[in-house]
Formats: structure tokens, C-alpha cells, sequence
């Protein structure tokens, strides 16, 4: 099947948080014998700050960020498509391309991927005049990569034909244990860019922790953080390439998962961050959220803190033993049911069951 992609990078993981997901997802749909083209915008310097090049599964096509790039992609892309694919927060003139999408000829399946679901759904909530509202109906389908019970609840209530999440998973042959690196050796870590709707919950769950621990070390990866005071046991360090991702993770006592303030409300929304750092080795520490149980278990596989008072009191009780055997734990539970191997079956079955009802309604 020939499916055209239209994303934010595939590329470039530079304020792209999406960027492994895709790759993930997006190789092992190809491994199930999908031919993938990938559009992508040239946009926000993200070509300038590549993390690979154009793989073998997919094609990538990179189109001006104007007026004309995007209609000549999508011209191009309609053609030759059998399944089309409008994924958020692509970056530049999504409304038009979601509002395009929705209006090619139904002979192209037309799918809306939504990665950042629960900020879609409550910004749909808050503006009677969304264009999403109008638009996604006539979408096929509406995926998500995560928000469970309540965001296909939402999905539907707006329209929505059908909403199927497809979580966030590991692609172990990309993330895996490697050697320590000094530059990224602290007793906490955390990599998240600096978002709106995510500060807060990074001052509270681990720049207030830094403070009250002074004698532990902080590193903070990830754009933004520049000109963010911080107090002097947190080193910043800026964009983490996904090169270097694996050390990142692997080289501090524990790593800490924020969601964003949309994605802890609704739940069942683990970012990429968690399988990445998982897959790396990591001792992960993650902020509450409804849902953490159906992919890791608390106090075994993984700990779970409600504010920062309880970060601190994780990581205070935790050694290079407990920290091991948790890593551990976790890994093995993430490779047997979360990989994007799983994930890519589940879309393969969801896709075939859509086509054939598609076909029967025509």
C-alpha cells in the first residue's frame, strides 16, 4: 500500500519531540511491506539540525514552508496515495492542510494522526469555530499515539467516524544500553524542550527537587532552557540529538518523565521519552498519570511520584542496586509487549479492518 505522510520531520528531531515516534512507527509499518513517503515542511531549522539521513524505508520529501510547498506536496502526494496521513502539529499551515485533507476525493483513505491529542481535544473545546470540528468527519479515521477511553470518547463526540490509539512504544534496535558518558552523569536527568504548557510542571516535579537537594546533581536536556534560572547543581545542556540519546539516559542514576499539563489530565499519554529512556537502561522516575499501570508496574518497573516532595524522596532512597534492578525490570516488560513492532501489527489490523468496511459503505 502506498501511503504518503505528511509530519513535522522525520529528519530532524529539533523541536520535535514526534521525530521518534515516526521513526519507530513509520519503519515498521514499512517492514510490513507498506511503501512510505514522507513530507515534510523546511521549517524551524530543523534541516540545519539533522539527526539522520533519508532512511531506506521511507522516502522523505522536504517542501518549502510556503502557500505553494504544501499545495504542490499535497497534489503530488494525492496522486500516487492509496492511504493519506495528516499528522498534527506538522508547524506551518496546518489548518489548511487539515481542512485540504478532508476535502480529497474518498477513493484516498484519509487518516488524521494526532500526537498531541489531548491539547488538540481541548483546544477543539474551547473555540466553537475549530476547524477541526467541520473537518473531522470527513477523515476515515483518527489516530492517536496515546489519552485511552477518554480521548476516543472525545474524538467521536466531535465527529469522529473512529479513534484508535496507538501508543508510543521502544525500537530497540535505536535505543539500548551503551557506555556511560561523564558529560551527562548526574543523579537525575530529564529531557523535555521547554513548552508553555510543560514549565511549570518541570519547575515543580524537578528544578524545586534540585533546590531542596543541593547535594545532588541535575542535568536538564533539551531547547529553551537558556535563560532559565536554576540553581548551580543543574547543569543545562541544551538540544540532546537523538544520537546521543542513549547515553543521555543511561549515565544518570535515574532519569524523570514530565508530561505536558493536556496529557497528565486526560492519562493513558506516555511520551517517547518513557520507551526511549527504557530502552536505553534507564531508572525511570515519572510524574502521575492515569494509565501508568497498563504499560509499566509502580515500585517495580517503575516510580511514580504525585509532586516533587516524592521525587525527592525516590531518589533519596534509591541506590545503584535498586536503581539496576528497576531498569531491568522495566526493559524486559517494554520488549516483550511495547515495542513499535507491536504497534505497526496493531495499525496493520486496524487498516485492513478499515478498508474493508470503507469498501463495503461505498
Amino acid at each position: 500500500m502506498k501511503i504518503c505522510f505528511f509530519g513535522s520531520s522525520l529528519v530532524s528531531s529539533y523541536w520535535n519531540g514526534a521525530a521518534t515516534y515516526y521513526r519507530g512507527m513509520l519503519k515498521q509499518i514499512a517492514a510490513l511491506g507498506h511503501d512510505i513517503t514522507f513530507f515534510e515542511p523546511d521549517a524551524f531549522e530543523r534541516q540545519a539540525h539533522r539527526d539522520i539521513a533519508d532512511p531506506d524505508w521511507a522516502k522523505v520529501v522536504v517542501y518549502p514552508a510556503t502557500a505553494d510547498g504544501w499545495r504542490g506536496s499535497l497534489e503530488a502526494a494525492a496522486r500516487s496515495a492509496d492511504m493519506l496521513i495528516k499528522a498534527s502539529g506538522v508547524g506551518v499551515f496546518d489548518t489548511e492542510l487539515e481542512l485540504a485533507v478532508a476535502a480529497l476525493p474518498a477513493k484516498t483513505m484519509r487518516i488524521y494522526w494526532d500526537v498531541d491529542a489531548p491539547a488538540t481535544l481541548e483546544a477543539m473545546a474551547s473555540d466553537p469555530k475549530h476547524h477541526l470540528r467541520r473537518a473531522v468527519s470527513s477523515y476515515d479515521m483518527v489516530l492517536t499515539y496515546g489519552g485511552g477511553d477518554g480521548v476516543v470518547s472525545a474524538y467521536r463526540a466531535n465527529g469522529a467516524r473512529d479513534c484508535v490509539p496507538i501508543y508510543n512504544a521502544l525500537d530497540p534496535e535505536t535505543h539500548f544500553p551503551s557506555p556511560l558518558k561523564q558529560s551527562f552523569a548526574c543523579d537525575l536527568s530529564l529531557l523535555a524542550n521547554r513548552l508553555p504548557d510543560r514549565e511549570q510542571r518541570v519547575e515543580h516535579f524537578f528544578l524545586d527537587v534540585a533546590r531542596e537537594l543541593p547535594d545532588k546533581s541535575f542535568v536538564l536536556g533539551g531547547s529553551g532552557w537558556e535563560t532559565k534560572d536554576t540553581v548551580s547543581n543543574v547543569r543545562k545542556i541544551g538540544h540532546v540529538g537523538t544520537g546521543e540519546h542513549n547515553a543521555f539516559f543511561g549515565s544518570g542514576l535515574a532519569t524523570l518523565n514530565v508530561n505536558r499539563d493536556s496529557m497528565a489530565r486526560y492519562g493513558f499519554s506516555p511520551p517517547t521519552r518513557v520507551f526511549e529512556a527504557i530502552g536505553a537502561g534507564a531508572c525511570l522516575i515519572t510524574d502521575q498519570w492515569d494509565g501508568i499501570d497498563h504499560f509499566l508496574e509502580p515500585d517495580r518497573e517503575v516510580l511514580v511520584a504525585s509532586n516533587g516532595v516524592e521525587v525527592a524522596s525516590h531518589l533519596g532512597a534509591l541506590s545503584i542496586d535498586r536503581a539496576a534492578a528497576i531498569a531491568r525490570r522495566a526493559r524486559a516488560r517494554i520488549l516483550s509487549q511495547h515495542t513499535y513492532r507491536h504497534r505497526a501489527r496493531q495499525f496493520n489490523q486496524i487498516f485492513v479492518g478499515s478498508s474493508s468496511r470503507i469498501e463495503a459503505a461505498e
